[in-house]
């Protein structure tokens, strides 16, 4: 019984939260990557992005909540996202438009597109705070838990509860599918077999009649869906503060490179290895532990190896030894 009761603990503080999180990161990490394999350059504004893409989803929440729309038992942000996506992708192109294609036309170097991305990333974070201020925002609604602690008490008897959350579970579906979806589109489609293509051998491509700029302006659309899609996923599990996706910047990157930046499997990979570590490394293991050993037994300590205000750390440590031992991640993808 203690046994279980160490399985449930453990699952309920670590494996759980480790695979929303790692869902999360996934989505992130795959936008970066798109924008490094087809674009060739790491985008710095992409957090931001999120950001920029969550806050219309919180607000468009709020006013369907004001004139009594609801989703039931699901999230009112469900239908707000669309509306995300819409704004997020006219937003991105428009940045394109009039920032990035000159770089593009004049064949600047990839370290002066990457700093023009940070000048975007301040400008956005500067809009985001300006339109909705810098404080938490809470905008989940409908049921909270799908399965609650007294639920799974009286039908295991286990003293140890195991909670599942909404947003745990609408996570990880959400994510599913929208992989699912983008890697039919890559490889079942022209149109992603063209980008594709452009990615492979950019001079190839043109001379085999492709329209590189209906692949940039596709691929900034996909990548502003799955910043919202992603951005959102993050609030509702947690809260919408606009700083709070700037820092989410180091552990999505942590995740592209992690995998092979370029390579989409490798992020998804990626996502759930930086997420993983940072829940695993940072979880006090002082419960799980006592119920694996003597009875009435406790260990003295929290068993916890870094403290949570070190959660950043470790894709910052994580980051550095990919880096510096093997650059081109688990899945091979472009060199950084």
């Amino acid at each position: 019984m203690d046994f279980l009761n160490a399985i449930v603990a453990l699952s309920n503080y670590v494996l759980i939260p480790a695979t929303t999180y790692g869902a999360q990161l996934a989505l992130g990490a795959l936008g970066v990557t798109l924008i490094y394999g087809i674009l060739r350059f790491s985008n710095f504004a992409h957090g931001d992005t999120m950001a920029f893409g969550t806050m219309v989803v919180v607000l468009t929440t709020s006013a369907l909540q004001a004139v009594g729309i609801t989703a039931g038992p699901l999230p009112t942000a469900l239908l707000a996202l669309p509306v995300g996506i819409v704004v997020t992708a006219a937003m991105v192109l428009a940045t394109d438009r009039v920032v990035y294609r000159f770089y593009r036309r004049v064949k600047a170097a990839p370290v002066t597109l990457v700093i023009v991305s940070m000048g975007i990333m301040f400008v956005m974070n500067g809009i985001v705070r300006l339109i909705i201020g810098p404080d938490d925002r809470r905008f989940a609604d409908g049921e909270r838990f799908i399965l609650t602690a007294r639920e799974f008490k009286s039908a295991t008897g286990l003293a140890e509860p195991l909670v599942i959350r909404t947003s745990q579970m609408l996570t990880v579906v959400t994510a599913v599918i929208v992989v699912a979806l983008l890697f039919w589109f890559l490889n079942r489609t022209r149109t992603g077999k063209s980008m594709r293509a452009y990615s492979d051998n950019e001079d190839l491509a043109l001379l085999s009649g492709i329209n590189p700029e209906r692949v940039v302006a596709i691929t900034w659309i996909i990548v502003a869906t799955l910043a919202v899609v992603a951005g959102t996923l993050y609030g509702l599990d947690k809260s919408f503060k606009p700083f709070t996706y700037f820092q989410l910047l180091l552990p999505i990157f942590a995740s592209a490179i992690v995998g092979g930046l370029g390579s989409p499997l490798g992020a998804i990979a990626g996502g759930f290895v930086v997420a993983y570590s940072e829940v695993m490394l940072t979880y006090a293991f002082k419960k799980v532990v006592g119920y694996l050993g003597p009875e009435g037994w406790q260990p003295d300590s929290l068993l916890q190896l870094l403290s949570t205000d070190y959660k950043l750390a470790v894709s910052f440590v994580i980051l550095i030894i990919v880096l510096l031992f093997r650059p081109t991640g688990i899945f091979r993808g472009k060199s950084v």
